[in-house]
């Protein structure tokens, strides 16, 4: 019998920011990453974005750079322990929405997964906490004694992605023709189009574009905009750019 899955990113789609900044700050305060790094690398890219005229994803993606270079040497209980700490404090800070869609599928006897480009550890906790049935995060490698080597396979960008959902099609034999995904931006592309029922949380113009210029996807995607306590539900063509 096939297996009906929800495939969920969590970055901006369930977590209401990128785990990585969380991480990060808490590298930061833990003195891993120099405050330094922070000032002359990063903190110019947050502004841009904050400020609405920058891409979000180059802010992440600086941090993300900053991380494989800061972690690298250190043990794998190192991180785990912090990323522990991250979604012990930080890890109800989600949208509602999604928060519900997981307990509706799990309901409904659905594999849950989460295919996310945070880092594995901060993944697995994440899924830990809000149930998941199971996780894919970007994999930073160690060697034979679980030290950081710089080596990273990412989960980010859309092929990766795609490659993921593949993998979990063969591992639980998940029916794609009757499976949910839920992403924000266009690094989930894949994912979304991958199923019947893609739902877009909060999406990045780049993935709205993707979306309405790709007919399929475009005629069974959702869009779903979380703000306030209010939540919208839009087609891709509602939607002018």
């Amino acid at each position: 019998m096939s297996t009906i899955a929800a495939f969920f990113d969590i970055d901006g789609t369930l977590y209401r920011e990128g785990l990585i900044t969380e991480i990060f700050k808490k590298l930061i305060k833990s003195e891993i990453i120099e405050q330094t790094r922070w000032y002359n690398e990063v903190r110019e890219k947050y502004i841009q974005w904050d400020k609405r005229i920058g891409n979000y994803d180059d802010y992440l993606l600086k941090m993300a750079e900053i991380y494989i270079d800061a972690i690298k040497g250190l043990h794998k209980t190192q991180i785990e322990f912090i990323a522990g700490k991250v979604i012990q404090q930080k890890g109800d800070r989600v949208y509602t929405y999604t928060r519900n869609k997981i307990k509706w599928h799990i309901q409904q006897g659905h594999k849950v997964i989460t295919v996310s480009g945070s880092p594995h550890e901060l993944v697995s906790a994440m899924s830990i906490k809000h149930g998941f049935h199971d996780f894919i995060g970007s994999e930073y490698l160690t060697d034979h004694n679980d030290l950081y080597t710089g080596e990273v396979i990412p989960m980010w960008d859309s092929i990766n992605k795609k490659k993921a959902i593949h993998r979990l099609v063969e591992k639980y034999n998940i029916d794609l023709a009757k499976s949910f995904a839920y992403g924000d931006t266009a690094g989930d592309f894949s994912m979304l189009k991958s199923v019947a029922y893609p739902v877009a949380i909060n999406p990045t113009k780049e993935l709205v574009t993707k979306l309405k210029e790709d007919d399929e996807t475009s005629s069974k995607a959702k869009i779903i905009v979380e703000r306030k306590d209010m939540i919208y539900e839009l087609s891709p063509n509602d939607i002018v750019l």
